[in-house]
């Protein structure tokens, strides 16, 4: 409802790293902190190639990004383009950046993006990123 305080107060203001400014997680975090609003957070997404990309050339190192944003994680995004024969993300060590999220305390849902031509459907590529993920998870339990 418009104008509800108490429905706004239930609702979280989440900033994904999505290139630009935002690629740079360290400033990213620092406007987080200046907002200093407990519903106020990140949504990290593991995109490489898009989510890192502070412009002209310059990548953010994204383990590193993910590791900052953890702490005022709201939401994840587990972003995927391609996988190689045995299932793996070429661009992302899901192991590692799993090992971020799981270390940084995070215990809410990581939700799943694919965005490539590489399976034959989008929800064939949704389908590989879920059987990653729930791989991923066995290994780290």
């Amino acid at each position: 409802e418009s104008g509800n305080p108490i429905a706004i107060a239930k609702a979280n203001a989440i900033i994904e790293n999505h290139s630009g400014m935002s690629a740079h997680a360290g400033w990213l975090v620092s406007v987080i902190k200046k907002v200093d609003l407990p519903n106020c957070g990140t949504l990290p997404d593991f995109g490489r190639t898009f989510n890192f990309d502070m412009g002209n050339g310059r990548q953010y190192d994204p383990y590193k990004g993910i590791a900052e944003l953890m702490p005022f994680a709201k939401d994840v995004s587990a972003k995927t383009r391609k996988f190689d024969a045995r299932g793996n993300d070429t661009e992302i060590d899901f192991r590692r950046m799993m090992k971020v999220v799981v270390d940084s305390g995070y215990r809410g849902y990581v939700g799943i993006e694919y965005s490539s031509r590489q399976a034959d459907t989008e929800i064939n590529g949704i389908r590989m990123t879920k059987r990653l993920l729930e791989k991923v998870r066995e290994e780290l339990s």
